[in-house]
Protein backbone atom coordinates (compact mmCIF):
# COMPACT_ATOMS: atom_id res chain seq x y z
CA UNK A 1 0.00 0.00 0.00
CA UNK A 2 1.12 3.37 -0.66
CA UNK A 3 2.18 6.08 2.13
CA UNK A 4 1.46 8.74 1.07
CA UNK A 5 -0.64 10.30 -2.07
CA UNK A 6 0.16 13.62 -3.66
CA UNK A 7 -2.11 16.19 -5.84
CA UNK A 8 -0.98 19.36 -7.51
CA UNK A 9 -2.77 22.13 -7.17
CA UNK A 10 -1.28 24.32 -9.29
CA UNK A 11 1.06 27.38 -9.41
CA UNK A 12 3.59 25.34 -8.13
CA UNK A 13 1.87 23.77 -4.81
CA UNK A 14 1.21 20.29 -3.93
CA UNK A 15 -1.24 18.74 -1.09
CA UNK A 16 0.43 15.61 0.22
CA UNK A 17 -1.45 13.29 2.39
CA UNK A 18 -0.54 10.67 5.08
CA UNK A 19 -2.71 7.51 4.03
CA UNK A 20 -2.55 6.27 7.46
CA UNK A 21 -3.64 8.89 9.27
CA UNK A 22 -5.03 11.37 6.80
CA UNK A 23 -3.12 13.96 8.20
CA UNK A 24 -2.22 16.74 5.08
CA UNK A 25 0.98 18.91 4.26
CA UNK A 26 1.08 21.54 1.57
CA UNK A 27 4.26 22.32 -0.08
CA UNK A 28 5.07 26.08 -2.33
CA UNK A 29 7.93 26.02 -4.56
CA UNK A 30 10.81 28.90 -2.85
CA UNK A 31 10.85 32.24 -3.86
CA UNK A 32 13.64 31.64 -5.20
CA UNK A 33 12.72 29.19 -7.65
CA UNK A 34 9.23 31.10 -9.02
CA UNK A 35 6.89 30.55 -6.18
CA UNK A 36 5.53 32.19 -3.15
CA UNK A 37 7.61 30.81 -0.37
CA UNK A 38 4.31 30.28 1.50
CA UNK A 39 5.01 26.95 2.82
CA UNK A 40 7.97 24.24 2.86
CA UNK A 41 9.03 23.87 -0.56
CA UNK A 42 10.57 20.04 -0.98
CA UNK A 43 13.59 20.46 -0.45
CA UNK A 44 12.65 22.36 2.94
CA UNK A 45 11.08 19.02 4.05
CA UNK A 46 14.30 16.86 3.00
CA UNK A 47 16.00 19.34 5.65
CA UNK A 48 12.90 18.52 7.84
CA UNK A 49 13.20 14.77 7.81
CA UNK A 50 16.67 14.59 8.58
CA UNK A 51 15.80 16.29 11.86
CA UNK A 52 12.97 15.03 12.68
CA UNK A 53 14.35 11.07 11.65
CA UNK A 54 17.60 12.16 13.95
CA UNK A 55 15.19 12.48 16.97
CA UNK A 56 13.29 9.57 16.54
CA UNK A 57 16.11 7.32 16.36
CA UNK A 58 17.74 9.47 19.09
CA UNK A 59 14.48 8.87 21.17
CA UNK A 60 14.39 5.43 21.04
CA UNK A 61 18.03 4.59 21.91
CA UNK A 62 17.78 7.18 24.95
CA UNK A 63 14.37 5.55 26.25
CA UNK A 64 16.37 1.91 25.70
CA UNK A 65 19.27 3.09 28.00
CA UNK A 66 16.74 5.15 30.82
CA UNK A 67 17.47 8.88 29.79
CA UNK A 68 15.61 11.48 28.14
CA UNK A 69 16.51 14.01 24.92
CA UNK A 70 12.82 15.81 25.91
CA UNK A 71 12.99 19.44 25.15
CA UNK A 72 16.09 19.18 22.28
CA UNK A 73 15.84 21.34 19.24
CA UNK A 74 17.07 20.92 16.21
CA UNK A 75 17.88 23.75 13.47
CA UNK A 76 18.98 22.54 9.86
CA UNK A 77 20.48 25.03 6.99
CA UNK A 78 19.83 23.97 3.77
CA UNK A 79 22.28 25.01 1.20
CA UNK A 80 21.37 24.52 -2.66
CA UNK A 81 23.46 23.92 -5.73
CA UNK A 82 23.23 24.75 -9.58
CA UNK A 83 23.43 22.72 -12.46
CA UNK A 84 21.75 20.41 -11.07
CA UNK A 85 19.57 22.05 -8.89
CA UNK A 86 20.44 20.15 -5.58
CA UNK A 87 20.84 20.33 -1.69
CA UNK A 88 24.53 20.65 -1.74
CA UNK A 89 25.00 20.59 2.22
CA UNK A 90 22.56 20.39 5.16
CA UNK A 91 24.22 21.77 8.59
CA UNK A 92 22.40 20.90 11.50
CA UNK A 93 22.62 22.28 15.38
CA UNK A 94 21.17 19.72 18.13
CA UNK A 95 21.22 21.56 21.16
CA UNK A 96 19.99 19.35 24.23
CA UNK A 97 18.15 21.37 26.81
CA UNK A 98 20.73 20.06 29.62
CA UNK A 99 24.32 19.19 30.00
CA UNK A 100 23.88 16.21 32.76
CA UNK A 101 24.50 14.04 30.44
CA UNK A 102 27.19 11.23 31.28
CA UNK A 103 29.77 10.61 28.41
CA UNK A 104 28.06 7.40 27.32
CA UNK A 105 24.91 8.87 26.78
CA UNK A 106 26.50 11.35 24.50
CA UNK A 107 28.11 9.03 23.09
CA UNK A 108 24.74 7.24 21.94
CA UNK A 109 23.22 10.55 21.30
CA UNK A 110 25.56 11.65 18.47
CA UNK A 111 25.87 7.79 17.06
CA UNK A 112 22.27 7.37 16.72
CA UNK A 113 21.68 10.48 15.54
CA UNK A 114 24.00 9.96 12.47
CA UNK A 115 21.78 6.36 11.99
CA UNK A 116 18.67 7.79 11.23
CA UNK A 117 17.25 6.29 8.14
CA UNK A 118 16.83 9.80 5.97
CA UNK A 119 20.78 10.69 7.21
CA UNK A 120 21.57 7.42 5.63
CA UNK A 121 19.38 8.03 2.35
CA UNK A 122 20.75 11.19 1.55
CA UNK A 123 23.35 10.97 -1.38
CA UNK A 124 27.06 10.21 -0.08
CA UNK A 125 28.25 13.19 -2.25
CA UNK A 126 25.34 15.73 -0.27
CA UNK A 127 28.12 17.19 3.29
CA UNK A 128 26.18 16.66 6.12
CA UNK A 129 27.40 18.83 9.56
CA UNK A 130 25.92 18.22 12.43
CA UNK A 131 26.79 19.83 15.84
CA UNK A 132 25.72 19.49 19.36
CA UNK A 133 25.43 22.04 22.01
CA UNK A 134 24.67 20.34 25.81
CA UNK A 135 22.74 22.61 28.32
CA UNK A 136 20.96 25.41 25.74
Amino acid sequence: MATVQTQYLGDLRTESVHLQSGSKLITDAPTDNHGKGEAFSPTDLVATALGACMFTIMGIAAKTHGFTVDGAKVETTKVMGTNPRRIVELITEVTLPHNNYSAKEKKIIELTAKECPVFNSLHPEMKKTITFVYGG
